[in-house]
């Protein structure tokens, strides 16, 4: 079994559990998709609510991507941090008015909307405002993405996004209003996505879509179809950047654009889940009566994923070369859900040893939280550690 490379020695001085983050295989990352998108009208927004990490989002802003947000402080974090407002995207399916108006007020490139009551509010601000709000309509597709119900977002059933039968109204709208500009279709079916033939399905659907607005007089100079690319955590070691080229390749080969028009991505996951590592020393190693529980000072508070939809994670004991033993990896939290992984084949353990969480830097340190007052993890950095 291949292991990660970590500099144990000088993980002891600092407090556990932290999320360590490797640079080089960010930047690594970054160099991939910049090489994939280069000379097409492609435009790719890195989605915020993966990692907020105010170095994370330097780091990409540096390369030129722009933002995919979904709030109101997503946005003014993003501009903080070097994003520039031409390249921001504003999602979400519950957008406030205070939200809106931040949006409106820093004259961010696109409002993805959601509903018509939506559409209306942003009228309504962008007309007391005196501005103009460029709208893309989200639309459900109603392309199974096949991933875990809990991050499918492109069905009918959804909360996400307008429906077919929305159109008509939401043209009507549009066409009546003074405050609200049309440039483009946005689509998200889910994330996580390795069946990558759920996006050759987006792609039928985008183009006929597509057809029934140009019959109907309308053109659109953005084709915006999310992001969802997932990456593979069962082995961070073999496979640590997410397969770009495949995924670019396929909305070049069936979704070809009209003369002037951008093909926009909001992908999150893929760009920094490889790099980061939730690291925990190893608290109790207890035996129970048919297995061995190895009881690590970080729990689900640090870490929800597994607890929030049984999310795999590769595990390693990084401080450890002796022969494997199988240990249910737990944490210290008051719930029974607080489980990074059972079975989980490690290095003999004992108390002290480092345990790395892998491919956790996508939707780890973002949804942290201080329940039962545990303090939120530190981040690290290799680079600068």
């Amino acid at each position: 079994m291949i292991k990660g490379q970590f500099p144990v020695e000088k993980f002891h001085s600092l407090e556990t559990p932290f999320y360590y983050y490797d640079m080089d295989l960010l930047r690594q990352t970054l160099d991939a998709v910049k090489k994939e998108v280069e000379g097409k009208n492609y435009i790719v927004h890195y989605a915020l609510k993966a990692n907020a990490n105010p170095r994370i989002l330097r780091e990409i802003a540096s390369y030129g991507f722009g933002a995919d947000c979904v709030s109101g402080n997503e946005i003014l974090k993003a501009l903080d941090c070097g994003f520039p407002a031409s390249k921001i995207a504003f999602a979400g399916v519950g957008k406030t008015d205070k939200e809106i108006k931040i949006g409106l007020d820093n004259g961010i490139f696109c409002f993805n909307v959601e509903s018509l009551p939506e559409m209306e509010a942003i009228d309504r601000l962008a007309s007391e405002t005196g501005n103009v709000a460029p709208v893309a309509l989200r639309i459900n597709p109603n392309v199974d993405a096949h991933t875990h119900r809990y991050i499918t977002t492109g069905l009918e059933e959804n909360k996400f996004g307008l429906n077919e039968s929305d159109l008509p109204k939401a043209i009507d709208l549009i066409e009546k209003s003074k405050h609200l500009k049309l440039i483009g279709m946005h689509f998200h079916i889910g994330s996580q996505i390795t069946d990558l033939s759920s996006f050759e399905d987006l792609c039928v659907k985008a183009v006929e879509l597509q057809n029934w607005f140009s019959q109907r007089g309308i053109s659109f100079e953005v084709l915006n179809v999310g992001g969802g690319l997932g990456i593979n955590y069962h082995h961070p070691n073999h496979c640590p950047v997410a397969d770009f080229e495949a995924y670019f390749r396929l909305f070049a080969k069936y979704l070809k654009l009209q003369e002037n028009q951008t093909l926009h991505f909001e992908l999150g996951r893929s760009f920094v889940a490889p790099c980061g590592s939730l690291i925990a020393r190893t608290t109790y190693v207890k035996e129970g009566t048919t297995k061995k529980f190895l009881i690590t000072d970080a729990g689900m508070s640090d870490l929800i994923r597994p607890a929030l939809y049984q999310a795999f994670h590769h595990i390693e004991n990084i401080s450890s070369d002796k022969e494997y033993e199988t240990y249910d990896v737990v944490g210290p939290v008051c719930e029974s859900s607080d489980v990074f992984g059972e079975a989980v084949l490690l290095n003999q353990s004992r108390r002290g040893d480092f345990i790395a969480i892998r491919s956790a830097g996508a939707y780890g340190e973002t949804m942290a939280s201080m329940y039962n007052c545990r303090a939120l993890p530190r981040s690290y950095f290799s680079d600068s550690l």
